[in-house]
């Protein structure tokens, strides 16, 4: 007996019995679930949505908290939010309805939905209802799994410890926020201005239900397919609402009898380029908290859009198609306006053009610098310089000259043959060098490549350059760069002088001056602001761009106009095209700001002097007041207009004769000009000064030239031909007559 004992016990310790052996296996695979379960889950972030989740794309505002960008790429919805008491009661009422009746009973998950799901499911033999509550869609949004069985059995103790770690009012406020619609819409802010393009407040009734429909099924039922399929969850759900107490049967009625209307929405303001350009330009720690604050004014924006466009329509018959605008406030260093307009989709605003004579008033300032004054004489007289074995002419815009001008008057009309003889005082590589001071890093060819033609503008600078560097003259010399972020913590624009403060005082006065630019513009022309405006306008080559530049004692705007495939306009000018824009933007500027003058520097002097000499003027002289800089007034009196001499003092006896036409000069017209574009220079000796000079073509008076001119542009005529001066001069009361010339054009 005894040794069958122990065998028995020895057979049982062998073989456990089944019973025992099913036990131990779901202990461990209770063990094993639990295990897995456990290193599975995940915990939640302290806020809802998670702080520092990665951020992909910024929403971009303009000064005043204005939306000029919208983006959907970001993994939440943190730019269109709204908290849960601003929401609409009849809204939030809807959702719960219709996504979790019981939202406020359960601790995460309602196990009595979970049952009736699953007794349907069984009976369809297919899955027809899901059970998810509100807090499980949220961990759903939170962790994002495939939606397997395991993926089911984790949300459920997620869901539970997202309960525990929030309240209600939390998780339902962040569900609101960041339900996931069609097209990547977030939230039913997002949505309610994606298919209706209004708040969440202003929502009909029927609107609200279908935010709260869509969510069931977003791309099957997105309203801009199809919105009339909506149309039956829509009416559930009002009728549920109606049992619930909600709302009246009246509201019901209502719901059945509206229409849902679409409306897409837009931005307040188009800005695009500008906010590529800031996106290029801003570090990603400035927009760390999901937006970017720029200087942009979004309600200039708009209003100088539409002034370019419209001008852009005014002009399409003269082949304009595209333009664009900038407008600082140099104060600040802060750019309020960035507009392109027209029919390519470049950015205008840094495309590099040929400026024209946008260029001058730098050339001039550096002259100022280098010991000229407003007064010095430039000759404005036919030039000729030889290019290789040929002869380039150089040619004024009206194609007159008006012999020695003052320097003011030179660039008050911006005429080409004076800005010449300037850069050849100045130099072509000192000029090149001092713009790439003041910020032309488009002129990235050689001094030699741009030659004397830099000074007329045949390199190419972008409209952000040149509004920048006509702000450094609004400034009184000193060049910083642009500012497009209003980001606390970025660096302070680093400062450079380039100009002494008189010199770009006295540039701002001459291009504010009327009078210095009548001879080319006229009296009343468009150039002529309201308030005190320092303008400057520029044409290229060809017609292919025009240009407006101007600044007052707070902003600086630059426009531009042109084609971006380089087809040439049809003789439209800066004067005709862009400045009509620009004074209208001054206007809208103006409207909002206290009217200055610009500012002049208390360190100028004043000083009377002849119009015609530059020199202090005689009593007898027509003269006007100029300004200097300390140490830079005219040192003689004017020579032109001292009293006669007595009339027993020496006569004239200079012998007299015309430099041209030389004797037998024979000339050839260019059949390829048009006979009233083609002129030749009748021209006096450099050693005399002429009062007043008559000049005859075959007998006839053709002209007469005023104090001081030396030459006569004749328009040719075929045939031969004599010419004849008669010249007044300092001490004789009659005229001399030089030699008569005969010639002949052919």
């Amino acid at each position: 007996m005894e040794t069958l004992h122990q065998h028995d016990v020895k057979n049982l310790l062998r073989a456990p019995s089944r019973p025992s052996w099913i036990l131990l296996s779901f202990f461990l695979f209770l063990l094993s679930l639990l295990f897995l379960t456990r290193s599975n889950l995940q915990p939640f972030s302290p806020t809802l949505p998670p702080a520092g989740s990665p951020l992909r794309k910024p929403q971009v505002l303009d000064r005043h908290g204005i939306p000029l960008s919208i983006t959907f790429q970001n993994p939440w919805n943190i730019h269109h939010t709204a908290s849960l008491h601003d929401l609409p009661l009849r809204l939030r009422q809807a959702f719960i309805l219709a996504e979790d009746q019981r939202f406020y009973r359960h601790r995460g998950v309602d196990w009595r939905a979970r049952a009736h799901a699953l007794v349907q499911n069984l009976r369809a033999r297919h899955i027809v209802r899901g059970a998810s509550t509100i807090t499980e869609q949220a961990v759903r949004m939170l962790h994002p799994r495939p939606r397997t069985l395991w993926s089911r059995w984790l949300e459920t103790f997620e869901a539970m410890q997202l309960e525990r770690q929030f309240t209600k009012a939390d998780i339902l406020e962040f569900y609101l926020n960041q339900v996931p619609y069609a097209r990547q819409l977030r939230g039913i802010v997002q949505a309610a201005h994606a298919y209706f393009d209004r708040d969440p407040d202003t929502l009909s009734l029927k609107e609200m239900l279908g935010l709260a429909v869509l969510v069931r099924s977003p791309s099957r039922l997105d309203l801009t397919r199809d919105p009339t399929r909506i149309e039956p969850a829509v009416t559930h759900l009002a009728q549920r609402l109606r049992h619930a107490g909600f709302i009246s049967a009246a509201d019901v009625q209502r719901v059945l009898e509206g229409t849902l209307e679409l409306s897409t929405s837009h931005l307040p303001v188009q800005a695009s380029p500008f906010i590529r350009y800031v996106m290029q330009q801003t570090p990603p720690s400035t927009y760390s908290d999901g937006t970017l604050h720029t200087t942009l004014d979004a309600t200039l924006q708009q209003h100088a859009h539409a002034i370019l466009r419209r001008q852009l329509h005014n002009l399409r018959n003269r082949h304009v198609t595209d333009g664009a605008l900038l407008a600082v406030d140099h104060h600040t260093n802060e750019v309020l306006a960035w507009v392109n307009a027209g029919e390519s989709q470049i950015d205008a605003v840094i495309t590099p053009r040929q400026p024209g004579s946008t260029l001058k008033p730098f050339l001039y300032a550096l002259a100022l610098e280098r010991g000229w004054t407003a007064s010095t004489l430039i000759d404005d007289s036919p030039l000729a310089q030889a290019v290789g074995v040929g002869l380039h002419r150089y040619h004024n815009y009206s194609r007159s000259h008006h012999g020695p001008l003052r320097l003011r008057e030179a660039l008050g009309n911006s005429l080409n043959i004076p800005a010449v003889r300037t850069i050849g005082f100045v130099g072509p590589q000192r000029f090149l060098t001092h713009l790439h001071q003041l910020g032309f890093q488009s002129l990235s060819q050689s001094a030699a490549y741009y030659g004397d033609g830099l000074a007329l503008g045949n390199g190419e600078v972008t409209l952000l350059e040149l509004v920048r560097a006509y702000a450094s003259l609004a400034r009184h010399g000193v060049s910083r760069p642009l500012r497009v972020s209003r980001h606390a913590q970025l660096p302070a624009s680093p400062k450079r002088r380039v100009y002494a403060p008189e010199t770009g005082s006295l540039i701002a006065h001459i291009l504010a001056d009327p009078h210095a630019r009548q001879r080319e513009f006229g009296r009343g022309n468009l150039l002529r602001f309201p308030v005190e405006t320092a303008v400057k306008t520029g044409t290229s080559t060809d017609y292919r761009d025009a240009w407006a530049i101007g600044f007052s004692h707070r902003y600086t705007v630059g426009v531009w106009m042109g084609n971006l495939t380089r087809r040439p306009m049809l003789g439209v000018t800066g004067s005709i095209g862009p400045a009509l824009v620009l004074r209208a933007v001054f206007a809208e500027l103006n409207r909002h700001t206290d009217s200055q003058p610009l500012h002049l520097h208390p360190n100028l002097r004043s000083g009377v002097i002849c119009r015609m000499s530059g020199q202090h003027a005689t009593p007898n002289c027509p003269s006007m007041r100029e300004w200097f800089r300390p140490g830079t007034q005219p040192p003689h009196t004017c020579p032109l207009h001292q009293p006669a001499p007595p009339a027993e003092s020496k006569p004239f006896n200079l012998p007299l004769q015309l430099l041209q036409p030389t004797p037998a000069l024979q000339i050839a017209m260019d059949p390829r000009l048009p006979d009233s574009r083609e002129a030749f220079s009748f021209r006096l000796p450099n050693k005399v000064m002429p009062l007043k000079t008559r000049w005859l073509v075959d007998g006839q008076q053709v002209g007469q030239t005023a104090t001081a001119q030396r030459h006569f542009l004749w328009t040719l005529a075929p045939g031969a031909h004599t010419a004849q001066a008669q010249v007044w001069v300092t001490g004789r009361s009659q005229p001399i007559r030089t030699p008569i010339v005969q010639f002949i054009v052919k």
